[in-house]
């Protein structure tokens, strides 16, 4: 699997990684015996970057990420986990539904204040139960996720403090990359225009049906040597599933316009014999600023499946026809 870097550290990423969401119990039960048995699949199939957060089943991702990850030589892995939310004990019946499935026995508190991402930080450590940690992002900063107004105070958090919190972690060797992890392309403008970073994990806004990231986004990282690490590479199922009925689009159902897009891009696809699921697979991988795709699952047929869409040849002309019907 090929190589490549992250923004202007040394820190180098295999180019399909292992999306950590799913094994926390995403939309439905993961026992600890399929999250182990797919953590292995894909490292037998050359993935060597693995992101995880504590949001993804209130740290039950975070426990079996470093559970599997224990045994393997530290040097031959690169972790990513997040900060800005920080975990805290609730009563079973408490437990707020975030649709994880049978998660750990937490609420979330949003934090992005020096103080917050620190403990955030070391907690992290406890659950993974290993000693390094090489890339953080902060996680869900944006009115995506907050709203215009709590936005406005959370992000204050981050510029005055959380992000003087990575800077020192950075710098003290504690790890190596930081950056965002969010599903919008404004936030990250907005950071980047205060504050550097090495790379974004950036959710559905550079897909092979939404573009969003083309608004801006890509021409700066360009410019500041800024990585992209892609998730939602199938923009919550429906570029994989095809527009089908109850198909789903950023965390939910497809509207008729989505599904009148994605109708013509398969089109596109079974003309010239490819499946729609590996032109989506390969496309983020054509900017030379992405420097990682993530795939996320729970099942090891799942990422097996999804692996052997690479071997899959998509010419460039499937590109330009299905340009048309994107989202920008």
């Amino acid at each position: 699997m090929d190589i490549r870097t992250i923004g202007k550290t040394p820190l180098a990423v295999t180019q399909f990684g292992f999306g950590g969401a799913a094994i926390g119990g995403l939309y439905r039960e993961c026992t600890q015996e399929a999250a182990m048995e797919t953590l292995q699949t894909a490292w037998d199939a050359g993935m060597r970057y693995f992101d995880t957060a504590p949001f993804y089943g209130f740290g039950l991702s975070e426990r079996r990420t470093g559970d599997f990850l224990r045994s393997k030589p530290r040097e031959t892995y690169v972790l990513s986990t997040k900060v800005g939310r920080l975990l805290r004990p609730v009563p079973e019946n408490q437990v707020p539904d975030y649709s994880y499935v049978n998660p750990l026995p937490f609420t979330v508190d949003y934090d992005y204040s020096y103080d917050g991402i620190m403990r955030a930080f070391e907690f992290s450590y406890a659950r993974l139960g290993l000693n390094k940690i090489d890339i953080l992002y902060v996680h869900d900063i944006g009115v995506y996720t907050h709203g215009v107004e709590k936005n406005t105070v959370y992000q204050r958090q981050l510029l005055d403090s959380g992000m003087r919190a990575l800077d020192e972690l950075k710098t003290s060797g504690a790890i190596s990359a930081y950056g965002l992890g969010v599903n919008e392309v404004e936030v990250c403008l907005d950071v980047i225009a205060r504050s550097p970073i090495d790379c974004i994990l950036l959710a559905g806004r550079y897909s092979l049906l939404d573009r969003a990231a083309e608004r801006g986004l890509l021409e700066v990282c360009r410019e500041r040597k800024i990585s992209l690490v892609i998730g939602g590479v199938f923009n919550s199922g429906i570029l994989a599933t095809g527009p089908v009925p109850g198909a789903n689009f950023d965390y939910g159902p497809a509207s008729d316009d989505i599904l009148g897009r994605v109708r013509s891009m398969q089109k596109i696809a079974e003309a010239n014999s490819i499946p729609l699921a590996a032109a989506a697979m390969q496309f983020p991988l054509r900017e030379p600023v992405v420097a990682n795709v993530l795939i996320g699952t729970a099942k090891p047929s799942s990422l097996t499946r999804n692996m052997e869409l690479l071997k899959v040849d998509v010419p460039d002309s499937v590109y330009a026809a299905v340009e048309p019907f994107t989202i920008r």
